[in-house]
């Protein structure tokens, strides 16, 4: 007989996120297409995800599943055949989303499909044009000064055709059916921090609380961009009522301090965690309030479901000059962002998943402590006059009405201390959950 082998928990480190990014930059995603499925089939080889396809024209509310686009080979060449715009050398060259075209044209007509950046001329902007049939191409401005022959030949290989969007999801299973939902968009291509650091953060906290006995259940989510999260709520309109809380996860490579809005609610249960860890951590982390636009905690807040989902996610998205540029690369996100990152999401979910509120069994008066061996007693790292403040304030403020962190603020200590302090005074018969 075999001897078992150990299996070994799994480490969440910085250096696996920043390679995971790395294994991902070369592709060419975008909202449809092979792109999608080729880094959800990576994804899945750190998480077992269920791969969903929607084909083209599905109805999802106001929306429609769009036509698959995918892209093998774009170029402009100049009268040499040399290609002086090379799709090869960088997938963000062509705009997203470009109709297919073979033909000659002048310098005044290419002109009208070039975009570019005279602030950084060595940079490539990210463009697109999902919704508006269109092609071109994007270059850095020193390329454009550079285009002065009278005719140059364009070649963009890219099909448009029914087929279908494609998303991503896993689903862990906690004590209760109240699900925790995190979603991250797939649809950038060669961005580093606008989204992989989210996908390789993501990917590496679901893997943690897999192997985790979790109070709520989460459920994981991989979509392009809006469209994408649109389809997952039309495609699980029921299943969303069971979203008790989420997070949108994004921009969490960089070196800025971290920014979390709020929920379109505003002061729910997740807004109220985040601001306290963000707060805990580092001053100069922002909480904002919710505003209808940025990424897909828009649509999971929109009326209709009103959600408490909010966006947690490091500098703000058009607030760093390198954002939607081929500048936001590799270079730009650090292991130890991602790692920092990792650790201050699982912090608030580790405090959400623990979140209780409680009722005191022993309310006429204060309990006698001692003799139920709490009395000098040291809890963690603490000492035992610190821990007997934190087992009174819990006594004091379980009535029923605040919860395990309103305890924690109330009290100014650390939501660890207060945590113990009542899983102690649960095993004492002292306190019981309220809805128990």
């Amino acid at each position: 007989m075999e001897p078992e082998v150990a299996v070994e928990p799994y480490q969440a480190s910085g250096r696996k996120m920043h390679d995971l990014a790395g294994r991902l930059f070369p592709i060419c995603r975008s909202i449809t297409g092979d792109g999608v499925r080729e880094t959800l089939k990576i994804l899945s080889e750190e998480i077992p995800l269920q791969v969903i396809e929607v084909p083209s024209g599905t109805k999802v509310f106001d929306w429609d599943v769009p036509r698959e686009w995918n892209i093998t080979d774009a170029f402009i060449s100049n009268a040499a055949g040399e290609r002086v715009i090379d799709f090869r050398q960088s997938n963000l060259h062509v705009l997203n989303y470009s109709i297919p075209v073979k033909r000659r044209v002048s310098l005044d007509e290419l002109r009208k499909h070039l975009y570019f950046l005279e602030d950084y001329p060595d940079w490539i902007p990210y463009r697109t044009s999902y919704y508006k049939e269109d092609w071109g191409f994007c270059v850095t401005y020193n390329q454009y000064k550079q285009l002065t022959e009278p005719f140059y030949d364009v070649y963009i290989g890219s099909t448009l055709e029914a087929g279908s969007l494609t998303y991503g999801e896993y689903y862990i299973r906690g004590q209760v059916g109240d699900e925790v939902l995190i979603s991250a968009h797939v649809c950038h291509p060669s961005l580093a921090n606008d989204n992989l650091s989210g996908l390789a953060v993501v990917s590496s906290l679901a893997r943690t609380l897999s192997e985790r006995n979790n109070y709520y259940s989460y459920r994981f989510v991989f979509v392009p961009g809006t469209i994408g999260a649109i389809t997952w709520l039309a495609q699980n309109e029921e299943r969303a009522r069971k979203v008790r809380f989420g997070l949108v996860a994004s921009l969490l490579g960089d070196k800025g301090a971290f920014t979390y809005k709020r929920s379109r609610r505003g002061n729910t249960e997740i807004d109220q965690i985040a601001e306290y860890i963000l707060k805990g951590r580092d001053s100069r982390n922002k909480i904002i309030d919710f505003f209808p636009y940025g990424y897909d905690e828009r649509q999971y807040c929109s009326p209709g479901f009103n959600l408490a989902v909010g966006c947690l996610s490091r500098t703000p998205f058009g607030q760093y000059v390198e954002y939607h540029t081929s500048a936001d690369n590799l270079d730009l996100i650090s292991a130890e962002s991602l790692e920092e990152s990792y650790n201050v999401y699982l912090d608030i979910l580790s405090t959400l998943d623990q979140n209780r509120v409680y009722l005191n069994t022993n309310p006429n008066c204060e309990p006698q402590l001692g003799k139920r061996g709490l009395y000098s007693l040291k809890g963690g790292n603490n000492d035992a006059k610190a821990f007997q403040m934190a087992l009174l304030w819990t006594l004091n403020l379980t009535s029923g009405e605040n919860s395990l962190l309103d305890i924690a603020k109330r009290s100014q200590t650390d939501f660890q201390i207060i945590r113990e302090a009542a899983s102690r005074l649960e095993e004492c018969g002292l306190l019981k959950l309220a809805d128990a």
